[in-house]
């Protein structure tokens, strides 16, 4: 093995640990996301029970339907933070520039 090939080994490790590391983060938001999703569902039940209040079957459904729509952005998400971290970070930039700017003219 030529010193080259060694030097770029050794260069291409960190970032596929960074990559790596951006995956597991953005999964684990994911995730966090879709917990408290269903921690508010349950709130939801808790308050229509309370108010005497029944779901209806296709409320329910809908609710469904949203998480498994949820699911599949959220593996469509993994996989575009896997396969371009550069992209990845390139749009959280930029979403997080258009929130300091929104908020910032308060």
């Amino acid at each position: 093995m030529t010193s080259t090939e060694t030097d770029n080994k050794t260069t291409s490790a960190p970032k596929n640990r960074h990559a790596d590391a951006e995956f597991e983060a953005s999964k684990a938001a994911a995730m966090e996301a879709f917990d408290k999703l269903l921690e508010a569902r349950q709130h939801f039940q808790n308050a229509a029970t309370a108010a005497g209040i029944d779901l209806k079957h296709e409320a329910l459904e809908q609710l469904l339907a949203g998480k498994s729509k949820a699911e599949d952005l959220g593996q469509e998400l993994a996989d575009l933070a896997k396969n371009k971290p550069g992209t990845t970070v390139a749009l959280a930039f930029l979403g997080g520039f258009v929130l300091a700017q929104l908020l910032g003219r308060r």
